[in-house]
């Protein structure tokens, strides 16, 4: 409680010293309370207290806009004793006076969306001023203005209010969206940073134990590499690929395994699917990755590796089972599935489906995009 009243200690403030200051000015003749009507001067006190309040608590550790802001409280103080000593019925000096305090508060307070709309601002309210202005000072004489008044409709003035908050609030609500989508976008950059880094650092150790042996092997695993690096850096950053690179780069990373490898391991590749079709980048890999890393390396012998990928009319669907000894199984899903799974909520949200199934000791995964994701 005690912490909530330090955050928001101007309000608390503002709303113990507007009253004695109504008070006052009502002493001294500058506004007139309504006496008999205490709620009414509550509620101009919760005004006004909040008014005086918000642009200091918002800007409390800003002195300029603080020092500007009591300029503008000084205004309005200067608008009322204009006011109570020229004694005139909507008085054109008060009334601009009061029109600087409360464009000049909105735009200490929204400088932003007061310079983007401006124009529509002064389009709204300079006809209704110039029209105020020529009722007040050339219609006649103070009865006929008085009379004339009776008919214009004041309360315009007040009217394009609401609609400008609208506009404010759908401004805000639109930088809210933008800001979610950069902080999407920004997450899924590193997302995709975060893809395991360490099969190239085996691929590095295993083609320089090649070049050691002078094996004949060493150049076509130096070009693959290469092929699969640039793939990673380059095509890795864009929204979506080809789904015949994607084959490639699967491809080359199945090869790159099969000469790391010194057991039997049984691969399986099939791509009965339109190839010109496109594809987030750098998805199945993951999947691939957990079928070596949790599948083959557990198993000393038998291992197989299945990956079918294909379509329908409506999705695109990657499946992919492996064998793995339950005795060495890792219980957890690992850093690589989350970020999958993550990718995929920010990517393709409902048109995809993630699905996981052990029987045994074969791990399925089947993962389904929609087409028109």
């Amino acid at each position: 409680m005690i912490k909530l009243l330090k955050t928001y200690k101007a309000f608390l403030i503002g709303f113990i010293i507007i009253i004695p200051i109504f008070y006052v000015l009502d002493y001294f003749g500058f506004i007139l309370l309504p006496k008999e009507r205490s709620l009414e001067i509550i509620i101009y006190a919760v005004f006004w207290g909040f008014i005086i309040a918000l642009p200091f608590h918002h800007f409390k550790k800003n002195k300029r806009t603080v020092i500007k802001l009591l300029g503008l409280f000084v205004l309005i103080f200067v608008a009322l004793i204009v006011d109570s000593y020229m004694k005139l019925p909507d008085n054109p000096v008060t009334f601009i006076l009061l029109m600087g305090f409360w464009f000049g508060l909105a735009y200490i307070l929204v400088p932003v969306f007061i310079k983007k709309y401006w124009k529509l601002i002064a389009l709204i309210y300079t006809p209704l001023f110039l029209y105020f202005i020529y009722l007040r000072l050339f219609s006649g004489d103070l009865e006929a203005y008085l009379n004339i008044k009776e008919d214009f409709p004041f309360y315009m003035f007040f009217l394009p209010i609401p609609i400008l908050f609208l506009i404010w609030v759908f401004e805000q609500w639109k930088w809210l969206q933008n800001l979610k989508a950069e902080k999407a976008k920004t997450e899924l950059s590193l997302l995709r940073t975060q893809i395991n880094p360490h099969f190239f650092f085996n691929t590095l150790n295993n083609l320089y134990a090649l070049t050691v042996k002078n094996s004949e092997q060493a150049p076509e695993v130096i070009l693959k590499l290469s092929d699969m690096m640039r793939y990673t850096i380059y095509e890795g950053e864009k929204e979506t690929v080809m789904l015949s690179d994607e084959i490639e780069y699967l491809n080359n990373y199945i090869e790159l395994h099969k000469i790391r490898y010194q057991k039997s391991v049984k691969i399986t590749f099939n791509h009965d699917i339109d190839s010109s079709l496109t594809i987030a980048p750098l998805l199945y890999i993951i999947l691939l990755e957990n079928a070596f890393k949790h599948g083959v390396e557990s198993l000393a012998e038998n291992a197989f590796i299945n990956i079918n990928l294909y379509d329908d009319k409506d999705f695109i669907y990657f499946i992919i089972d492996n064998n793995f000894d339950e005795k060495e199984s890792d219980k957890t899903n690992g850093i690589g599935l989350q970020n999958l799974k993550r990718r995929l909520s920010l990517l393709y949200n409902e048109k995809h489906e993630l699905s996981i199934d052990t029987t045994n000791n074969i791990y399925k995964t089947t993962l389904k995009i929609h087409k028109d994701a």
